[in-house]
């Protein structure tokens, strides 16, 4: 079988490499524009900060070292520049020579990736604006961070690869800003989860500014300001992070169906031309919880859904179960990750999210190195379904993410995820996992036991007419009225118990506690609030 594959980054070379170890007598043939292949392009930003400190460690395979290991044959520098499906043809041409030649195909998969957005302003082509895409574009990046003449730098996009540019200019004792048009940073997070994320970066030395469009960059050859709609940003550099875009305008005319420049693709990784698959950022999956077509541009998609589509090509009759936008990310000082719905988009796909912000440990408190994880679990109030989960923390997140994943992957309920034997000792974990304590609490939400406001309910006012009552281990409440939770035998003096009572504690779980022991003595009307101070401004 011959199958020419268009692309050789993550999907293009995971499917031809497949396809040659399920039947060594496979003709695969690889096109590549560029002239590298199977590059991490995640670890960018790590190259230019030198955490990563030789540019080969980038890349995976060189097109010699791959084909030899594979069996494919690799063309790079070459452009697809026209499908046509039904003389089941690719034409190509030479990016040096400008030949053009054209390739035949049993099976065509399309897997050329994407490029940076450039935003249609002026100054784009200035000295020292850079985008990170491709390995070139980190090591010349990172040859002018060593020169040590930048000392501010814009980054615009606030997203994880703009986060991640960011963090690592800050090591090498550059200042960065951040800017962003969208109202807030970390898309896929909840607002409050990312207005708390926005605090830590501005208390790290990295201020992100969003709902800020870029409007120009001024310079006299090189860049020296980024203007905004609000104001002016001094820049000795710019990282350009705002987005990506498919590769995709040369299928124009083929017959295959799109959606905003993105393949549409079916569970099996099939275009809707016969013979035709697409994957990586290129195409579209679909939402593992919704079923709806989703854009999912991360090397972890594109890898499993590659694997996927070479056993099909070769009649496995697989199914692809679908993305979560599962996404984690390494901050200085802390890490963020995040799977499912948001409580926002759970909303708008017609589920009743219910959802609790919890502040727990990390590992025993005891532990060198403890710490604590800020969890935000969402599920749908009436089937107990999992939705989604958004972590932050400076301890291993990603583990609670996953666990979240399996659970939503496997439509698991509250109840189904409850009382699992998760890994625990005192380096790890707490004997109750941080992932179980956050469902047992969420459980007690649902349950009526936990009454609550959340941040968001919060920060929009609806404890107004509360009575705030400090909670904590110590007072830390200016100008509340504190009750310790271990004196509390009765009624307390100076609380009704017909008025309505805001408890409010460090973490949360002390206020529980003591919304617990009033309930017993009479207080009809207490709530507490998620995350305490932790989490959220209160003032008096």
């Amino acid at each position: 079988m011959k199958v020419l594959v268009l692309g050789g980054v993550a999907a293009g070379t995971k499917i031809a490499a497949k396809l040659m170890r399920e039947d060594r007598g496979n003709e695969v043939i690889v096109l590549n524009k560029g002239k590298d292949i199977s590059y991490a392009g995640c670890g960018l930003p790590y190259y230019v900060g030198h955490v990563i400190e030789e540019k080969e460690q980038l890349i995976v395979n060189t097109p010699e070292k791959y084909a030899k290991l594979t069996g494919v044959t690799v063309l790079t520098e070459t452009e697809a520049t026209k499908v046509d499906p039904t003389a089941k043809q690719v034409t190509a041409v030479d990016v040096n020579t400008g030949e053009e030649k054209t390739y035949g195909y049993d099976k065509l998969v399309i897997s050329v990736g994407a490029s940076p957005v450039k935003p249609p302003i002026e100054g784009c082509d200035l000295e020292n604006v850079f985008f990170v895409r491709t390995p070139d574009d980190a090591i010349r990046l990172r040859e002018v961070v060593d020169t040590g003449n930048v000392k501010k730098a814009v980054v615009v996009g606030a997203g994880y690869i703009g986060l991640e540019i960011a963090e690592n200019l800050k090591l090498k004792g550059i200042r960065p800003f951040v800017l962003d048009m969208a109202p807030h940073a970390l898309p896929g997070f909840d607002a409050e989860m990312a207005e708390y994320a926005e605090g830590r970066l501005q208390e790290s030395g990295i201020p992100v500014v969003t709902g800020v469009a870029v409007t120009g960059m001024e310079g006299d050859g090189k860049v020296e300001k980024v203007m905004t709609s609000k104001r002016a940003y001094k820049a000795d550099l710019v990282v350009l992070s705002a987005g990506i875009r498919p590769n995709t305008a040369f299928l124009e005319g083929s017959g295959i169906e799109m959606l905003k420049g993105t393949i549409l693709t079916n569970a099996q990784g099939e275009t809707n031309l016969p013979d035709i698959y697409a994957a990586g950022d290129c195409a579209m999956v679909h939402n593992a919880l919704t079923e709806k077509a989703a854009w999912s541009p991360m090397g972890s998609t594109a890898n499993i859904a590659g694997r996927l589509i070479a056993q099909n090509i070769m009649g496995a009759g697989l199914h692809y179960r679908g993305a979560l936008g599962t996404a984690v990310c390494k901050l200085p000082g802390f890490n963020a990750g995040r799977t499912g719905l948001t409580e926002a988009q759970a909303k708008e796909e017609g589920f009743e999210p219910v959802s609790v912000v919890t502040v727990v440990d990390d590992k025993a408190h005891y532990f060198p190195g403890a710490g604590s994880f800020i969890i935000k679990m969402i599920a749908d109030k009436a089937s107990l379904r999992l939705l989604g989960v958004q972590v932050i923390g400076a301890g291993a997140v990603d583990k609670v993410v996953d666990i979240a994943v399996t659970g939503i992957m496997l439509k698991g309920t509250l109840q189904d995820l409850a009382d699992m034997d998760l890994a625990y000792a005192p380096p790890f974990s707490t004997a109750i996992h941080p992932f179980e304590h956050t469902l047992n609490v969420l459980m007690n939400k649902i349950n009526g036991r936990f009454e609550t406001f959340t941040p968001a309910e919060f920060a929009e006012g609806m404890a107004e007419g509360y009575k705030i009552v400090d909670a904590c281990l110590v007072p830390s409440i200016e100008g509340a009225p504190y009750v310790d939770l271990t004196a509390v035998e009765g009624p307390v003096e100076g609380l009704d118990p017909k008025e309505k009572i805001l408890l409010v504690c460090n973490k949360g779980k002390r206020a529980y506690l003591l919304q617990n022991r009033l309930k017993y003595y009479g207080y009809e009307n207490t709530r507490v609030l998620e995350g305490g101070i932790t989490f959220n401004e209160v003032e008096v």
